[in-house]
């Protein structure tokens, strides 16, 4: 799995909001551009994808901007990243729910891919922005 620029700027999108908005507050997407050191024209593809997907909601005008939806602890890792780099999955086989590949049924690798696919995603469920902004992740378990 290769998390992309774009996924990597929509979990700093999400952390920024996490840490400097509340409830009641709308955070201009310009201060977010420059707090990340993000391009706002860059910005305004990833909020959209965010906005769409319901984890953000934004208003117009002179208070304007963007806020999270929920609370922070609501957010986990793997949807932030999952919205802009779909699959996570470490190979393309697994890419899909079912497994189109020809050679699936005779392929001695298949089970380590579906094993780290799982290491994968269960540890990035399990970090949400709130671990994230107060520094505690998760100990890595293998099944």
């Amino acid at each position: 799995m290769l998390v992309s620029t774009k996924g990597r700027y929509a979990l700093r999108v999400m952390l920024d909001l996490a840490r400097y908005g509340d409830k009641d507050q709308y955070i201009p997407l310009k201060d977010v551009a420059k707090r990340q050191e993000i391009s706002e024209k860059y910005l305004e593809s990833i909020i959209s994808s965010l906005s769409r997907a319901k984890l953000v909601t934004g208003a117009r005008g002179k208070k304007g901007g963007y806020k999270l939806t929920k609370s922070p602890g609501e957010y986990t890792v793997k949807e932030i990243i999952e919205l802009t780099d779909k699959p996570t999955a470490p190979v393309s086989c697994l890419a899909d729910e079912k497994n189109e590949c020809p050679r699936a049924s005779q392929c001695e690798t298949l089970g380590m891919w579906q094993g780290l696919d799982r290491i994968i995603a269960g540890y990035l469920e399990r970090i949400t922005l709130e671990d994230l902004l107060k520094g505690r992740l998760p100990e890595v378990i293998f099944p």
